[in-house]
């Protein structure tokens, strides 16, 4: 996708294009803005607002036609109550619009929004991000896609142009997003371990990046008995996957980002019933699909004084004769031994071995990424990803790397006393605990595969890695979530 942006001075009574989309406050009678547009289309707009019981709550949208008329199309956006907007609400009042103007068949689009109040440079991001993502649609597996026109050009009023700096890094980012998006969305028999093996190589071929791609028998002299376990029901091989971008001068600091790789999780001989969305574990690669989305951004807009390492431990889940048992026991590559209690409890297994490979890389800091447990997305829902880490600089760090981008993140107790419920009578670890505190225990886990003086975060995305019906600046399906706060994270120098 193709999309001018531009931070205009033009105002509603001079702006010249196909659709013009005016944001109105609920409760407001809006003088100066509805004066403004009756002078500019000889309208009663009171009159034409009232017959069509527009409320201006957040996300509606009215549109009213002009034939012959230099801005033809008339978006109004509804913003909500004026107290209760800030830039999550610009961003969702920039998608609305940018939908109910892409439906006017126009080729050029403004947006007056209200940003009193919004560092520019913020605000422009935010619309712009708003749009551009808004607008996707995957229609790479239908025989006949339907045709959308969208617009080419994107004017944002009421910024000054010096805003605009801003706008250099929206259209890496948004790639990024996208890509993420394309590969959570593929079905599983399209997005296997060695896909996401080509889509790294695919990015370091792009954008000279360094890619290695470690195969079963590497990984067994490495000793990834964890990962390992979860791969040998199927008849697809693992991938091991590490893409590296350096920077052109000097390193200040090294990150490394670990994502979920499971390309489809049966749940194994645990396996996943009726009722429990089997169909939809083409998504439990949600976090590896997050970190390459990312790395692809990273490589486009090549920050300088960082260095960052990908890592992603690419398999499948599946029931077969080779398949591992539950109640087996395995090591991982840091020594310690697991009784698997629970085979669909795979995805922790696999980041075990990834965070002790990421770990020996000495970076200064890691954050893995996962659709890891069904617990987080009861105790948080669809919006908001749980962020466990010990790391009070982490933390906060990546909370503002995500307001930044839109995204949405909750910091969970890492409660040592909840240990206890991974203990294993013959093991070091079991991989699960009890129910109660699922995604606790979770976190727990993890973190004995991290170096112990490596600040570290753990983000489970469960709950928004797909959202069924669409939120505000995203479409229905993949969503692409994290990729904007790693960014946003590794631009910002990875602070922990």
């Amino acid at each position: 996708m193709v999309l001018a942006f531009r931070c205009s001075p033009s105002t509603l009574h001079d702006w010249s294009g196909d659709a013009l989309a005016v944001g109105l406050f609920s409760g407001d009678d809006g003088t100066a803005i509805r004066a403004a547009l009756e002078q500019r289309y000889g309208i009663d707009l009171g009159q034409r607002l009232e017959r069509r019981q527009f409320k201006a709550k957040p996300g509606e949208c009215l549109t009213f036609e002009f034939p012959g008329a230099n801005a033809a199309s008339l978006v109004l956006v509804g913003l909500g109550a004026a107290a209760d907007f800030g830039l999550d609400g610009l961003r969702r009042a920039a998608a609305s619009a940018a939908r109910a103007g892409a439906a006017c068949g126009s080729g050029s689009l403004a947006l007056a929004l209200p940003v009193d109040g919004i560092d520019p440079e913020a605000a422009a991001m935010a619309m712009a991000e708003a749009v551009r993502l808004s607008l996707f649609a995957d229609q790479r597996f239908k025989s006949e896609p339907e045709p959308r026109p969208l617009p080419s050009s994107v004017a944002l009023l009421g910024l000054p142009e010096s805003a605009g700096a801003s706008l250099t890094t929206v259209a890496a980012v948004c790639s990024g997003v996208e890509l993420a998006r394309e590969l959570v969305a593929a079905p599983p028999n399209v997005v296997t371990p060695q896909a996401l093996a080509d889509t790294a190589a695919s990015i370091a071929a792009s954008f000279g990046l360094e890619l290695q791609v470690l195969e079963r028998a590497d990984c067994e002299a490495l000793g990834m008995g964890s990962y390992l376990a979860v791969a040998q029901g199927s008849d697809l091989p693992p991938k091991f996957i590490h893409l590296t971008y350096r920077p052109s001068g000097p390193v200040t600091r090294r990150l490394a980002l670990v994502g979920k790789g499971l390309t489809f999780d049966s749940g194994g001989y645990n396996l996943k019933t009726a009722g429990s969305q089997i169909e939809m574990m083409k998504y439990d690669m949600g976090g590896s699909g997050a970190v390459l989305g990312a790395m692809r951004a990273i490589a486009e807009l090549r920050p300088e004084g960082v260095e960052v390492h990908m890592v992603v431990a690419a398999c499948d889940n599946m029931i077969s004769g080779g398949a591992i048992h539950p109640g087996a026991i395995v090591t991982a590559s840091n020594g310690k031994t697991i009784e698997i209690n629970n085979t669909d409890a795979e995805g922790r297994l696999t980041l075990a071995d990834a965070l002790v490979y990421a770990s020996k890389l000495e970076p200064d800091a890691i954050v893995d990424l996962a659709t890891l447990t069904g617990a987080c997305l009861i105790a948080l829902g669809e919006e908001i990803a749980g962020l466990w880490s010990p790391s009070d600089g982490l933390a906060t760090a990546l909370v503002s790397a995500a307001e930044q981008g839109g995204e949405a993140l909750w910091r969970m107790p890492l409660r040592a006393s909840y240990r206890e419920g991974l203990k294993s009578g013959l093991a070091d670890m079991k991989n699960t605990g009890p129910r109660p505190g699922g995604s606790i225990t979770a976190a727990l886990f993890l973190q004995d595969f991290v170096g112990p003086t490596i600040p570290w975060a753990h983000l489970d995305i469960a709950g928004t890695v797909w959202s069924d019906k669409g939120r505000g600046l995203d479409p229905a399906g993949a969503t692409g979530f994290g990729v904007r706060t790693l960014v946003n994270w590794v631009l910002a120098g990875g602070m922990a």
